[in-house]
């Protein structure tokens, strides 16, 4: 690897700890999140989780810029870290991709980079918003969205073409359902209530395709290692709120063991 290569990630948190100061709007909602959450009672020990988060999302954006240059389709799985995962988790992602599944995750962990490298494994459908830069977004679609990546606006939902390209391509389709929704159930995430998108557990009634849930979390340069249960599967007679409220402890669970790789900085709980 080259130096920008091998430094990406500490050179993107080294910057971003250096312009931490200067967001104390971000600051003060990042420690208000985790002492509400009950992460930790120790106000030091939030200050410090809440900088490392920060650090962590510029580093973890810095990397995976270079992630298409260094994970190729003949070394990929050597950068994935599995060996504590759930097997059956594993296999759908990684193995069995004869059948098209979600996978559910949050703003936590390595979300751009596990996209790109799961890619190699079976087709991804990303729900994102899209960039108001065309020239942005045309840079990222060709340098950094390769391969068999799909990128649909949120905003556009679910159109009858997607949903045929998902079933037919046997893909999976990755959600980060910890964003701020004006429509959705007031749902726990961390003891608190919050409106919450039901888009996953809808499709997979629909549907009957199972869920992954969890992180992909950084270890190691370019090295990544899946945090999350089994999966799960959701009937056209399943409670819809229970079953997002699941969805939902699962992802607490991961973001409770890698609590400095999760964006605290964000609006996620307006209701308290």
């Amino acid at each position: 690897m080259t130096f920008l290569q091998r430094h990406a990630y500490g050179i993107g948190a080294g910057l971003a700890g250096l312009f931490w100061p200067f967001f104390p709007r971000r600051r003060r909602i990042a420690v208000d999140n985790i002492i509400k959450g009950r992460v930790t009672d120790d106000l030091a020990e939030a200050k410090r989780i809440a900088k490392a988060s920060w650090c962590h999302l510029a580093g973890h954006i810095a990397e995976a810029l270079f992630v298409p240059s260094v994970v190729t389709e003949e070394n990929w799985r050597e950068h994935l870290d599995i060996s504590d995962a759930n097997p059956a988790a594993c296999d759908l992602l990684t193995e069995k991709t004869d059948t098209p599944i979600l996978l559910v995750s949050a703003h936590h962990g390595v979300w751009e980079a596990a996209t790109n490298i799961l890619s190699f494994s079976r087709p991804m459908i990303a729900v994102a918003r899209k960039m108001n830069s065309k020239l942005i977004g045309n840079w990222l679609e060709k340098h950094h969205f390769r391969g068999k990546i799909t990128v649909i606006d949120k905003n556009r939902g679910f159109t009858p073409d997607i949903l045929r390209q998902w079933k037919e391509t046997n893909a999976a389709m990755t959600i980060l359902m910890d964003q701020h929704t004006s429509k959705g159930p007031m749902l726990r995430f961390f003891g608190r209530k919050a409106q919450t998108y039901t888009t996953a557990v809808r499709l997979a009634m629909r549907t009957g395709f199972p869920i992954v849930v969890g992180s992909f979390v950084r270890i190691a340069p370019y090295r990544y290692k899946l945090v999350g249960g089994e999966p799960v599967q959701f009937g056209p007679e399943s409670d819809r709120d229970a079953a997002t409220q699941l969805l939902n402890d699962r992802l607490e669970a991961a973001i409770r063991a890698y609590p400095e790789q999760y964006l605290w900085a964000h609006r996620r709980w307006r209701h308290d």
